[in-house]
C-alpha cells in the first residue's frame, strides 16, 4: 500500500493536465480573494508547464447573494433564475482576477445531454482542447439556466470527473470548503472517525452511507465525490478530495503536501470510447442476455452475439447505447448496438450465420462488438 501511494504521489507531481473543481461554498464564502488566489496559483502552475481546466460551481450562490437571499432556491425556475443572475458575476470574478496575469478565461457551459450524445461529446472535447492549446483557461459550469433534473449532472464533482475523462486529464482535484477527504465513518457523528489518506482501489472502498451531507450552496457531498472519483479512476486520472482555501492550496499538492484523500487510478484504464459508453452515454433500450451470453461477455471478453439475446425492450436504432441485463434483471454491461430494436426482435436467439436469411442482409455478426462494450 505504501509503495503504491508513493508511486501515485510521484505521478501527481508530474501531472500535466489537471482539472480543478472549486465548490460553491468556497466561492460564496471568501469573496474576491478566492478568485485572486486561484489566478495566482494557476499562473504559477502554467509557468511550470501544466495545463489547468477549472470546473466552477457558484452561479446559483452568486445569484442568491445578488438578490440578498439566504434560502437556497428549491424550484427549478428559481434555481435557473439565480444561475442566470449569478453567472455573469461568477465569470467577472474569474476574468478580472486572471487578467492580472494576462491570462484569458473562457466560459464553457455544459449539460448532461452534451456529453450523452457522442457527436456533441467529441465537439466539446475538441473545443476544450483547442482552448487549452491556445493558452486559455476554460471555466466549466453546468448550464443551470436550462438544466432540469433529467439532464443535470447531479453536481459539479460529477462534472469535474466527466471533464477529466473528456480531456484525458492526469489529475482531478475535488476542492470544497467543508469536505477535507473521505472517512471510514461520519466525522460529524463519531469522534473516532479516521480520514483515509489513500485509496488504492475506489471500487472496493466502503462508504459510510451517513456521510452524505451537503451545504447551503452546494448539491454535492461525500457520496457524490466517491462516485465521481470512481468515474475519474476508470478514465486513468488520479483524484484528490480535499478542503480548499488559503494560500498555495493548489500548488502545495504538487510538492506532495496533500491534506486530503488521494484515489489511485485504475490499472485497466478504459478507452475514451468505452468510458463514454459506461459513464457519459444515456442508454435508450435494454436486451436481456442468457447465461451463456453473459459468461462470454464477463469471463471471456467476447462480443454479444444474437444467440445470446433472450429479450429486447425499448425502441432504439443501430449505433445507440443500450443496457445489457441478465436473466434476473441486473445490468452487468452496456454497449453500442449494431442493430435496431426491430431488427433484434427478428434475429434474437439466432446464430450469426442465420442473420442474413432472416433480415435479407447482415450488418455484422455481432449485436455488440467487444470493442464497443463495457462490463460494469
Amino acid at each position: 500500500m505504501e509503495q503504491k501511494r508513493a508511486e501515485v504521489i510521484e505521478k501527481i507531481k508530474k501531472a500535466k493536465r489537471i482539472v480543478v473543481k472549486v465548490g460553491s461554498l468556497l466561492l460564496a464564502g471568501e469573496g474576491t480573494g478566492i478568485f485572486n488566489e486561484l489566478a495566482n496559483e494557476v499562473n504559477s502552475l502554467r509557468r511550470s508547464g501544466k495545463e489547468i481546466v477549472i470546473v466552477s460551481s457558484g452561479s446559483i450562490a452568486m445569484g442568491m447573494k445578488k438578490i440578498g437571499s439566504k434560502d437556497h432556491p428549491t424550484t427549478i425556475p428559481e434555481r435557473q433564475a439565480a444561475a442566470a443572475l449569478g453567472q455573469t458575476a461568477l465569470m467577472a470574478g474569474y476574468e478580472n482576477a486572471f487578467a492580472n496575469f494576462d491570462i484569458d478565461v473562457a466560459q464553457v457551459l455544459l449539460t448532461n445531454d452534451d456529453l450523452a450524445d457522442r457527436r456533441r461529446f467529441l465537439n466539446a472535447k475538441n473545443t476544450l482542447c483547442m482552448l487549452i492549446s491556445h493558452g486559455v483557461v476554460p471555466v466549466i459550469n453546468e448550464n443551470d439556466t436550462v438544466a432540469v433534473d433529467e439532464i443535470k449532472f447531479g453536481d459539479n464533482d460529477n462534472l469535474a470527473a466527466r471533464t477529466a475523462q473528456l480531456i484525458e486529464a492526469d489529475l482531478c482535484v475535488l476542492m470544497s470548503a467543508d469536505v477535507d477527504g473521505f472517512y471510514n465513518k461520519d466525522p460529524k457523528k463519531y469522534d473516532d472517525a479516521e480520514r483515509v489518506s489513500f485509496i488504492e482501489d475506489i471500487d472496493d472502498f466502503d462508504l459510510d452511507t451517513e456521510s452524505t451531507d451537503t451545504n447551503l450552496y452546494g448539491t454535492g457531498g461525500v457520496a457524490s465525490k466517491i462516485s465521481s472519483a470512481r468515474i475519474a479512476a476508470h478514465s486513468g486520472a488520479i483524484t484528490i478530495a480535499l478542503k480548499g482555501g488559503g494560500k498555495d492550496f493548489i500548488t502545495s499538492i504538487f510538492s506532495g503536501q496533500i491534506d486530503g484523500t488521494v484515489i489511485a487510478p485504475k490499472e485497466d484504464r478504459l478507452t475514451s470510447k468505452k468510458h463514454w459508453i459506461a459513464y457519459s452515454s444515456t442508454p435508450n433500450g435494454k436486451v436481456t442476455v442468457d447465461e451463456g451470453g453473459k459468461s462470454a461477455l464477463v469471463e471471456g471478453n467476447k462480443s454479444l452475439l444474437p444467440s445470446g439475446v433472450a429479450d429486447v425492450e425499448g425502441n432504439f436504432e443501430a449505433g445507440e447505447v443500450i443496457h445489457c441485463l441478465d436473466k434476473k434483471g441486473f445490468e452487468f454491461a452496456r454497449g453500442m448496438v449494431n442493430y435496431s430494436s426491430k431488427e433484434l426482435e427478428v434475429i434474437k436467439g439466432l446464430k450469426s450465420v442465420e442473420i442474413e436469411g432472416k433480415l435479407g442482409y447482415k450488418v455484422s455478426d455481432e449485436v455488440i462488438h467487444r470493442d464497443n462494450l463495457v462490463v460494469l
